[in-house]
């Protein structure tokens, strides 16, 4: 009974582990020269890939990488930001500021860098 027991915690331990291990970036090539703006009205989704990388897909099938400048605490965590900019884009220049649940708290404000355009590989 004590072998059985023993068994199962070290089969969820090791199950714990590899729920923990952080998901892969998806590998991307560059498809053109990297940006300073991209349209906000052409932005459909976003997708947290780390505390440092953000894809950002618009219409028309184009999808943007923005590698920030500096690691961006608990981003690739809680997987949401916010933004603010009185502009119709959002540059290099702006920030996000990233949202704790639950309550929705504002957690640190982080830098964008450049907007590289890029093609996913396929899986």
């Amino acid at each position: 009974m004590r072998a059985l027991v023993l068994g199962t915690i070290a089969a969820l331990l090791a199950t714990g582990a590899a729920s923990a291990k952080k998901p892969e970036i998806p590998v991307g090539t560059p498809d053109g020269e990297a940006v300073s703006c991209i349209p906000l009205n052409q932005i459909r989704n976003t997708r947290v890939r780390s505390d440092k990388v953000i894809d950002f897909y618009m219409t028309g099938n184009r999808v943007y990488r923005n590698e920030l400048p500096y690691e961006c605490s608990s981003l690739g965590f809680e997987e949401r930001f916010l933004y603010k900019t009185s502009l119709s884009q959002l540059c290099s220049t702006d920030t996000i500021t990233v949202l704790h649940t639950p309550p929705a708290v504002q957690g640190p404000t982080c830098g964008l860098g450049k907007f590289q355009p890029i093609k996913l590989e396929k899986r």
